[in-house]
């Protein structure tokens, strides 16, 4: 994959794990159909450009799990993997 967002963007690749109730019965990720609110960061833009023309460097880097907003990213198809990209003001934490 060769994909290199733009600004203070940053490209996610969801984790999706799957639910087990107290009695033991996994419900995979497509039962409840939830938007995920995690994932690993696979590609970082250079960073905001901020009014007196300065680039403000980004806060996470590449392999940083991150929780971010459920409803903030666009998803994207590359290579017939599912993506998600948000900006970085979006990103709630670290992990």
């Amino acid at each position: 994959m060769n994909i290199k967002p733009l600004g203070d963007r940053v490209v996610i690749k969801p984790i999706l794990e799957d639910k087990t109730t107290k009695s033991g019965i996994v419900l995979p990720q497509t039962v409840d159909k939830e938007k995920p609110e995690q994932g690993e960061v696979l590609a970082i833009g250079p960073g905001k450009i901020l009014d007196n023309g300065q680039v403000s460097p980004m806060g996470v880097k590449v392999g940083d799990k991150v929780m971010f907003k459920k409803y903030s990213p666009d998803e994207i198809k590359i290579e017939s993997e599912e993506l998600l990209i948000i900006s970085e003001s979006d990103i709630l934490a670290i992990i």
